[in-house]
């Protein structure tokens, strides 16, 4: 079935009736009956929404598993964490350390919500539950109870989950020495990592890598995968961040997208290297390569890379919510339009602040000046990527950004708001993280002079993955619904609730910009 019709018609109705009757009230049995149907089908729209554990051979799966377990054997459980808990070890063959995520509309409903986004994002960072409460805003006592409530786990449960599947990741797609998968998975020693791992999955890390069937390796990189629920419009993302590329930092092909990173750790180290990512639609998944310094990130790097390409993302779900969009824009509404999120929050705001009022290609002129010129130098070895984005606290170590930035061609107005924002960000007034709550950032935004309604929406749908923003003002949404006023795309727009972001980009992708 092709990508234009996979979300339409029977094959829908079918997929909500599936999930209607399984979240509907009744017998378990009923329920049960339900979530085997799904995983019966094997349709990989249920990918990452359930999984079933297999009693008669102790291993829990994706719905995507070519293995059909009886119905008698199976329990199926809302996420792995819980599966693990109940005893079951990953299938080896449809790995569940790949599926997909929520999508940002359900992972930002609650605390535990945010919490799991977090703690799979920082898995390795080695920060405390205490510490993690309190960037959320609340007492470790109140987000242990909240999560527990939400998922049937302890939050360490499902850290030391996050940590073993990545370790998975890692020891099948790559052949890295077990030692630096144990570092690089946020486990303390080696030990512990071998006793953990066999504790859980009832093999050792060794045992596991002689069953897998590891990807070629490139010189000093490795490859790692991205779930994804299909349709997937690849080509559209790299379209769009094609048009916005910027040079030296980011370089966008044919069939891939490629880009330098510097990641900053709690102590204010830096790691530093190169990531590509390209489609294996016969996987449904994006192959990411990056270099092997970024391995201390790896965590951090995959999560950004999973909203940047927005791979949690449901798209069944989406198409039916902007489907009247076609009653407007014939044709506009595509299964498997995705969001374009970004990998650096900081660098695409000032990106935002930059495009008020001017063409794309103007605001990527001055970007590319800032990178030139005030950027830290990368020696990546390949072509293109030289440099990383200056970051909040070297912008404000300038001693006049206005006479900085002024040079390169920026008015003094605009470099101030990049500063407050810089400011902001550094002493932590403002989240670009994946745990922030949108309406308060945005708040913070709308705060700061030289941030109106356009940006604030903008860099909430870019930055924070947020699926509601949509820009009545905007000059695309203009030309797109040229009849309309300001305020009639808005009051037009509420058919679009909650994915009125991605009516945003299927309304820019129909002008063919």
């Amino acid at each position: 079935m092709g990508a234009a019709s996979i979300c339409k018609g029977e094959v829908a109705s079918g997929r909500n009736a599936v999930l209607g009757e399984a979240e509907s009230p009744g017998s378990e049995e009923s329920r049960k009956r339900a979530l085997y149907k799904a995983f019966e089908s094997k349709d990989a729209r249920f990918d990452g929404q359930v999984f079933v554990g297999v009693s008669s051979t102790g291993i829990y799966c994706r719905p995507v598993c070519p293995y059909m377990p009886k119905f008698e054997n199976c329990t199926f459980y809302e996420t792995s964490a819980e599966a693990e808990k109940a005893g079951y070890r990953p299938c080896l063959v449809c790995r569940p350390e790949l599926a997909p995520g929520n999508s940002s509309v359900d992972a930002y409903a609650n605390l535990a919500q945010r919490t799991a986004r977090l703690l799979k994002e920082n898995c390795t960072s080695g920060d405390s539950m205490e510490r993690l409460a309190a960037r959320l805003g609340y007492t470790g006592r109140h987000l242990r109870r909240a999560f527990e409530r939400e998922f049937d786990v302890t939050p360490l449960q499902y850290l030391q989950t996050c940590r073993l599947q990545l370790a998975k990741s890692l020891l099948a797609d790559t052949d890295l020495p077990i030692s630096q998968v144990a570092v690089a998975s946020g486990f303390g020693s080696v030990r512990r990592f071998n006793d953990v791992f066999k504790q859980n999955y009832r093999l050792t890390p060794s045992d596991l890598r002689k069953r897998g069937n590891r990807q070629a390796r490139f010189e000093g990189a490795i490859v790692m995968r991205l779930g994804y629920r299909p349709p997937y419009r690849f080509d559209d993302l790299l379209g769009f961040f094609r048009l916005r590329a910027l040079d030296g930092v980011e370089v966008v092909g044919d069939d891939f997208y490629a880009r330098t990173v510097r990641i900053f750790s709690g102590e204010g180290d830096a790691v530093t290297g190169w990531v590509r990512v390209s489609n294996d639609a016969d996987r449904n998944a994006l192959a990411v390569t990056m270099s092997e310094s970024l391995l201390p990130a790896t965590s951090q790097i995959m999560a950004r890379l999973r909203r940047q390409f927005d791979t949690d993302c449901d798209p069944c779900a989406v198409y039916e919510g902007i489907a009247s969009l076609d009653e407007a824009v014939s044709g506009a509404a595509v299964p498997g339009t995705r969001l374009p999120g970004c990998f650096d929050g900081f660098e695409t705001a000032v990106r935002a602040i930059l495009g008020q009022q001017v063409t794309v290609a103007a605001a990527n002129k001055l970007a590319a000046r800032i990178v030139e010129t005030y950027g830290a130098p990368i020696d990546t070895g390949l072509g293109g990527l030289t440099h990383a984005f200056p970051a909040p606290r070297e912008v404000l170590a300038f001693n006049s950004i206005e006479d900085a930035f002024g040079e390169l061609g920026v008015i003094r107005t605009r470099s101030r708001t990049i500063a407050e924002i810089a400011r902001l960000l550094a002493e932590g007034e403002l989240d670009f993280g994946s745990g922030a709550i949108v309406s308060e950032q945005m708040e913070r935004l709308l705060a700061v002079k030289g941030i109106g309604p356009w940006s604030a929406n903008y860099m909430a749908m870019r930055i924070l993955s947020y699926p509601d923003a949509f820009m009545e003002t905007d000059a695309g949404i203009k030309h797109a619904l040229p009849d309309f006023s300001p305020a009639e795309r808005l009051r037009l727009a509420e058919k679009w609730r909650p994915w009125r972001s991605y009516a945003t980009i299927a309304l820019w992708n129909s002008l063919g910009a």
